[in-house]
């Protein structure tokens, strides 16, 4: 039987990794040596799916709309909704588009024309900005994380995404 390995249980998640993965468990101990739990291959991967799937979702969100945008504007209508404060960055295509630079590019009812979606396009800019605002607290490691709302809102929104650009190819 091979010794166990041990972790101090104020160690972070970060320096327990590599045992992790190397052993599929360490025992974890406090301060006073006492045995207090054990953390498993299975615990991680619970771990990185919570704080891996925002990340995950807000990336299938921006390329489903880039997908959807894409060869619908000209260039010139692309760099129309460049964020001001950021006039020096060129745009070439949708790709160039920053998330917040989607929504101005959509609300604009004329460009709700051309971008051609049988949808209402208040609910649709609504719930794009409203990934927009959880994108934000994702991006900028908001120290609450993402509530389960929030990553419910994710979560229909990527799906939703999906079934309207399979509908549409």
């Amino acid at each position: 039987m091979e010794p166990a390995n041990e972790i101090r249980s104020d160690a972070s998640l970060f320096e327990a990794i590599q045992q992790i993965v190397e052993h599929e468990c360490v025992l974890v101990r406090d301060a006073r040596r006492k045995l207090t739990g054990i953390v498993t291959t299975a615990d991680l991967s619970r771990q990185f799916a919570q704080l891996g799937e925002p990340f995950l979702l807000l990336g299938q969100i921006e390329n489903n709309i880039r997908n959807l945008i894409a060869n619908k504007f000209t260039k010139a209508e692309l760099a129309g909704v460049r964020d001001p404060a950021d006039s020096g960055r060129e745009i070439d295509d949708v790709s160039d588009l920053t998330f917040g630079e989607y929504t101005r590019l959509l609300e604009n009812p004329k460009r709700w024309e051309t971008f051609a979606i049988p949808i209402d396009r208040k609910t649709f800019n609504d719930e794009l900005k409203r990934v927009g605002e959880i994108r934000d607290d994702v991006m900028h490691f908001h120290p609450d994380g993402v509530g389960p709302e929030d990553l419910l809102s994710l979560r229909k929104f990527t799906r939703f995404l999906n079934d309207l650009e399979n509908k549409l190819v």
